[in-house]
């Protein structure tokens, strides 16, 4: 059975999110290797010791396909002008009386700053906002993460607080700060007011 909502394709001008695929290994690897330095501050490890070799690349995105059609994750590429260039994961997808998701995502370095994952995040909130009927979305943060506060920032994300040793990240649980929207913070959609905001802006 498909997901609600999955698969989907989003799309603002040179902006696309997608599904991920197998077929993306080469160009993802070769991103995330170029970005190391600029990514991997960032990345949640495991506290717990894994043995035996990495997943590979194909079991990586399996497992991210599985849980999309379970319906608790939608793990997009990010795509500008036909080129993956980030990717953006929707997850611990909640129903009942939460009905709430996370968002978590990356760009290249060599395209932040230009406002690819501000409309990459709106895109995928008004998609579970407008499609899944979610109620809430919500961003976890390090302190120290500029690029993504800015991120929020432009977005108009409300800022509920410190979350203290949130995450595992780098061999050591670190802090987070929790940014969120609920359907009624836009009713006329992220997506357009992000674009209104750029508009007052230029």
């Amino acid at each position: 059975m498909t997901a609600v909502g999955w698969p989907a394709v989003l799309v603002d001008g040179d902006v696309r999110l997608r599904p991920l695929k197998r077929r993306d290994q080469n160009a993802w690897m070769d991103l995330r290797q170029i970005n190391a330095g600029w990514l991997e501050p960032w990345d949640a490890t495991s506290p717990v010791p894994v043995s035996g070799p990495r997943p590979s690349f194909g079991s990586f995105v399996r497992t991210l396909s599985s849980q999309a059609r379970a319906g608790t994750t939608l793990p997009f590429a990010i795509d500008l002008a036909g080129e993956l260039v980030g990717q953006l994961t929707v997850s611990s997808i909640t129903y009942g009386s939460l009905r709430s998701a996370a968002i978590g995502y990356w760009v290249s370095e060599h395209v932040a700053g230009r406002g690819i994952t501000p409309t990459a995040v709106a895109l995928a909130t008004d998609h579970c906002f407008d499609v899944l009927h979610l109620h809430r979305v919500e961003i976890n943060i390090r302190p120290e993460n500029g690029p993504s506060l800015r991120v929020v920032d432009k977005l108009g994300f409300r800022d509920e607080g410190l979350r203290v040793r949130f995450l595992h990240i780098q061999d050591m649980w670190c802090d987070h700060r929790t940014f969120a929207l609920t359907v009624e913070d836009v009713p006329e959609g992220l997506l357009p007011r992000w674009h209104a905001r750029r508009a007052s802006r230029s």
